[in-house]
């Protein structure tokens, strides 16, 4: 507020409240219904405002931003509204969707995303402990036949599965480390077979 500009503020006060005075005065009795059309008026102007603002954000969540995979010489994945990357990958033809996270060890899937790849998690010992941002939790390991991005695909590849709460799933640098190159740029990560 220091940067306030007093008599502007002053006359702009003063102006609304001249304008406001005249429609009192002009339609005292129909003030009311005027007060109401402008009203809703007003909510349909900064419900129109507001969807124009949230649009970049609605937008991604109804259309997800993915991958860019040229021709198997590079995968680039545009950065989120939230500020991480996201890439989906087939984990046994399954599509999963996984935050890219440089901080995680392993691939670490979610309960749900593991069963959906077709693991069985419930013959699984979750004999494992992690310690996590969240505390320490219980991980069981096995391994994924195949695991497909674009053109890449790797064989057997070492999973972790969270018994905790996770938001989604990691692609941790156990799978990223596969690649020749990781660099992030901008609002960009590449990552290079």
């Amino acid at each position: 507020m220091e940067n306030v500009d007093a008599p502007s503020l002053i006359y702009l006060i003063i102006l609304i409240a001249l304008i406001g005075g005249w429609f009192l005065a002009e339609y005292g009795r129909g003030f009311g219904r005027i007060f109401r059309m402008a009203s809703a008026w007003g909510m349909i102007f900064f419900a129109f405002v507001a969807a124009y603002g949230l649009w970049d954000d609605v937008r991604g969540d109804l259309i997800p931003q993915q991958a860019v995979i040229d021709g198997g010489a590079r995968i680039e994945v545009p950065r989120s509204r939230s500020g991480h990357f996201h890439l989906v990958v087939e984990l046994d033809g399954t599509p999963v969707d996984f935050l890219v996270d440089t901080g995680a060890t392993d691939i670490v899937l979610t309960r749900e995303d593991a069963e959906r790849a077709g693991i069985d998690v419930d013959a699984i010992p979750f004999v494992g402990r992690a310690r996590t941002a969240n505390g320490e939790v219980s991980t069981a390991h096995t391994t994924v036949d195949e695991v497909r991005l674009g053109t890449s695909v790797q064989r057997n590849v070492p999973v972790a599965i969270n018994e905790g709460e996770m938001p989604g799933s990691l692609l941790g640098m156990s799978y990223l480390s596969r690649f020749e190159r990781i660099e992030i740029s901008g609002d960009r990560l590449t990552l290079v077979p």
